[in-house]
């Protein structure tokens, strides 16, 4: 049970902790307390008497906010505890905790509690990497505090620990000794606060120990808004409102506030190693949550905007108009040992955002959003045609010019082995990945709609509608594998298919770069034996050199891909497929308590009955967090056509009814409607019962 990990978050600041509440980080361990990409607390044990405790069960009472009911000893079915210790912790500005001891015994009993703490201040690629610091520590003790600090010429950190009950402070940590009187009860709280350069010298310096304790009743009353403002779901899929709360919640808990935001939040990509502004995770996210929480857009286009790449930078893959991929804060990158301040290493995310752009539009109907950013617009579209085409042949291409640190796939599959033939072989570089032709075909129409309806340049508007169909002609001819009727995968150096069969298929639909006549053949290898599991498509075929279950893009399920293969679809027609997929995604999410994970294994649901989890995957991940909220509009057919929303829902087999009330958008607030079919022969069902003959199989997966 010590083995698990219980996470707690607000966004820009979250705890990783074993199921006691103990952080025990080694430098390649995830665990600690961190905030914008540093550790600020890598040991925090606690003790009584010098024993450690045992774990009871964990309370997660709300994102930033769990409680430990922790024991003494090992104890015994003939031996009671004597003692009951309680742990309640609320992340926020760093950490606060209260501490509270019972005496179950019928004598008074005198109690050492200890609370070791300490700090490596690692920044976050360090501890992914194993690597050693370079700058010096220092521990002090003043005014009832302990001051944990690092120091590498003007980079500073400090960790600022305090309690509220009398303590002997140490370089390593607190001492309490106390008397407990007979079914007498002891408490403390604790704070934990990270501190940036300039917090001494800073006015009202008891606000670094009073900031932690003050954050929760905020992030309450937040969460209390977040939750009322979104639509509200009725549905009589009792897992499926559980899943949307938990999407929710975990969308909630996964803002991120970059310095350029104004206090407003964007999603951040995931927990643990990515809580920061991601080009690609934040646009797709966005998309995702645009029927449900439209202000996230906003402020991922105005903040991506605000750092779009304006120079040639090699050691950042930056080119003038490109939308940057990743930004850190932390000591690597401010000392330039890694590119991300930010890096521009991704080649969807420029043409994803005019997507996005426009989408919002359509949603939200903010034209003063879009007036604003045309600049932005412009110079992503005129990327596209200047930058990207490394190759001269019109396509959307990648190459790496950072090569010590850059990636080498630069698509959303980025993973060295990710793009691959066939049987298995590696191309070369450039690749010109099949979807982001997709994307760019995309971003082109768009564009276009925009710059006829907002910008007012109808010849700018007609160059690119010119541009975007000769782009779908090429494209249809030189990608399409004719023997087995697919897309390939890429083109490689020579222009030659890297012909695997792969799920970027899907996001070709989503793009509506598929001319009409190769759509079914299309959807027949996504919902083919080859790609779709049973739980959702794979992101490569069996039968693949690279094919591997448990690959993380060569093989896995990931539920972000699905969400945006169902809305391509749907695009084309397919609604029962769309369905389909939904179906087995959210069924996934039921066997994950309704968070559904980064990735999870590709095997075949008859064999295995439940989704298998993908071991690293990240847990909440954004675009994962997201996926059940774009199923949920996909399955409705919910889409924006002017100042109304039109509704054309086709639900999976075994829904009754949905309701999804209060969807905000241009029209105000308005509720949508749909009822599926229920009585089904059982051969023909596409969700498995969620009865008692399941049951079993999910205990023992537990």
């Amino acid at each position: 049970m010590s083995g698990d990990l219980v996470k707690i978050l607000d966004g820009n600041t979250f705890v990783v902790s074993d199921t006691r509440g103990d952080i025990e980080a080694s430098m390649s361990d995830p665990t600690g307390l961190f905030s914008f990409d540093t550790r600020f607390l890598s040991r925090w044990v606690l003790t009584v008497n010098g024993q450690r405790l045992n774990p009871l069960s964990v309370d997660d009472l709300q994102y930033f906010e769990t409680r430990f009911f922790l024991v003494p000893g090992t104890g015994t079915v003939y031996v009671d505890a004597k003692l009951s210790v309680i742990r309640q912790r609320a992340v926020g500005g760093g950490f606060h905790e209260e501490l509270t001891i019972l005496n179950h015994d019928e004598k008074p009993v005198d109690l050492t509690v200890r609370v070791e703490a300490g700090c490596d201040f690692a920044d976050l690629f360090e501890v992914k990497d194993a690597l050693r610091k370079k700058g010096s520590y220092s521990t002090r003790v003043e005014r009832g505090r302990l001051v944990l600090g690092y120091e590498r010429e003007t980079f500073k950190r400090a960790t600022v620990i305090s309690a509220t009950a009398p303590a002997r402070l140490d370089e390593n940590g607190l001492t309490f000794k106390i008397r407990l009187e007979s079914h007498g009860e002891w408490s403390t709280e604790l704070d934990v606060v990270t501190a940036l350069p300039g917090w001494e010298g800073a006015p009202g310096r008891q606000k670094y120990t009073l900031g932690a304790r003050r954050a929760r009743p905020s992030m309450e009353r937040d969460l209390e808004r977040w939750l009322a403002d979104a639509p509200r779901l009725e549905c009589d899929w009792d897992s499926l409102k559980a899943t949307y709360r938990r999407s929710l919640v975990d969308l909630a808990a996964l803002r991120f506030s970059p310095p350029v935001a104004g206090g407003r939040s964007l999603p951040a990509a995931g927990l643990p190693w990515f809580m920061t502004m991601f080009g690609r995770d934040s646009i797709f996210t966005s998309l995702q949550a645009l029927p449900f929480a439209p202000e996230l857009a906003a402020t991922t286009l105005l903040a991506l905007g605000e750092w779009q790449g304006s120079r040639l930078d090699d050691f950042r893959d930056e080119d003038p108009g490109r939308i940057l991929h990743e930004m850190r804060f932390g000591e690597m990158t401010a000392f330039e040992e890694r590119p991300h301040s930010p890096y521009y290493g991704c080649a969807d995310a420029t043409p994803l955002y005019v997507v996005l752009l426009d989408e919002y539009e359509r949603w939200a109907g903010d034209r003063r959003l879009v007036r604003e950013l045309e600049y932005e617009a412009r110079a992503a579209l005129a990327w596209i045609d200047e930058y990207a085409d490394l190759q001269g042949n019109g396509y959307v291409s990648y190459r790496r010019r950072n090569e010590k640190t850059g990636l080498e796939n630069q698509c959303w599959k980025d993973s060295w082995d990710s793009i691959s033939y066939r049987d298995g072989r590696l191309p070369g570089f450039p690749r010109a990945t099949c979807e982001l032709q997709g994307y760019a075909y995309d971003a082109k129409l768009r564009g276009a709609r925009l710059a006829r309806l907002v910008w007012k340049d109808p010849a700018f508007a007609d160059k690119l509608e010119k541009q975007a169909a000769e782009l779908k002609r090429r494209f249809n001819r030189d990608f399409w594998v004719e023997e087995d009727e697919y897309f390939a995968l890429a083109l490689d150096t020579d222009g030659n298919q890297v012909d695997a069969l792969a799920s970027n298929n899907g996001h070709l639909l989503w793009s509506g770069i598929v001319e009409k006549s190769k759509a079914k053949a299309v959807v027949r290898h996504l919902m083919g034996a080859r790609l779709f599991s049973g739980w959702g498509v794979r992101t490569l075929a069996v039968g693949e050199g690279r094919f591997n279950p448990i690959g993380y893009h060569v093989g896995t399920v990931w539920p972000f891909d699905n969400s945006f293969i169902a809305w391509g679809l749907r695009r084309y027609g397919f609604k029962e497929e769309a369905a389909r997929i939904a179906a087995g995604i959210l069924d996934a999410a039921d066997f994950f308590d309704g968070r559904l994970p980064e990735a999870f294994g590709g095997y075949r649901r008859a064999l295995t009955k439940y989704p298998v989890q993908y071991p690293t995957a990240c847990s909440p991940q954004a675009w994962s967090t997201g996926a059940p909220l774009l199923l949920l509009r996909t399955m409705l057919g919910l889409e924006p056509h002017g100042d109304h929303l039109v509704v054309d829902p086709a639900l999976p087999i075994g829904i009754g009814h949905i309701e999804l009330l209060d969807i905000p958008g241009r029209w105000g607030k308005v509720d949508a409607f749909a009822r599926g079919r229920v009585h089904i022969d059982e051969s023909e069902r596409l969700r498995p019962q969620l009865g008692s003959a399941a049951e079993p199989e999910r205990k023992r997966r537990r």
